[in-house]
């Protein structure tokens, strides 16, 4: 099994991010019931890479994250969003229509965008939201940060733990701190399709 090439030098900059990332992709291989090495084969790593990752002492690539997060069944894009590298200017990442990254969940079909770039303080993705009914989901959807969510297309109702379900349609749009439980569904014919950006 040959793995992907890491950058194991992990600057002060980097590591509350790396320890949140760590932990989240401890407590999912936990969740599971797996050990380091059960996970790290369903993911296509190395067992230490993984325990690298995990104790925030390696800094992982993008596809490496991505294919944790799929077999782990990591619900969040947030994971992919990881801190910005100080003193670099003059990025950028194009991703021509219908070409993002595929993410499938349950509930959601998240198409990321610009991907490549791994290092970025905000995370477009545009979302299909499969979800019919809050039962679908098995928790609230929650994560550090805010986002902004801008409706494409459909309609659909946002559901959060702290305020009325809100219908949107196309056209709508709404900001709000991510670290409050939410999930989307649709109500349309049509499955909703909204622009999501995470911020960290």
């Amino acid at each position: 099994m040959v793995d992907d090439s890491l950058n194991d030098a992990v600057g002060p900059e980097e590591q509350d991010e790396g320890a949140a990332l760590g932990r989240s992709i401890r407590d999912a291989r936990r969740a599971k019931g797996w050990t380091l090495e059960e996970a790290g084969r369903a993911a296509g790593i190395g067992r230490s890479t993984l325990s690298k990752i995990e104790n925030n002492q390696t800094r992982p690539s993008f596809d490496i994250v991505r294919r944790l997060t799929q077999a782990l069944e990591m619900s969040t894009p947030q994971l992919f969003l990881q801190s910005g590298q100080r003193g670099i200017s003059g990025r950028r990442d194009y991703t021509p229509k219908g070409q993002g990254e595929m993410k499938d969940t349950p509930t959601y079909l998240h198409e990321l965008l610009c991907p490549e770039l791994t290092s970025k303080r905000m995370l477009p993705y545009i979302a299909t939201i499969k979800a019919r009914d809050v039962s679908e989901f098995e928790n609230w959807i929650r994560h550090s940060g805010e986002e902004f969510m801008y409706v494409i297309s459909g309609e659909l109702t946002f559901i959060s733990e702290h305020y009325r379900p809100l219908t949107m349609k196309a056209g709508d749009s709404l900001y709000y701190d991510s670290g409050m439980g939410h999930g989307c569904i649709s109500t349309s014919e049509e499955d909703a399709r909204v622009l999501w950006v995470s911020l960290e």
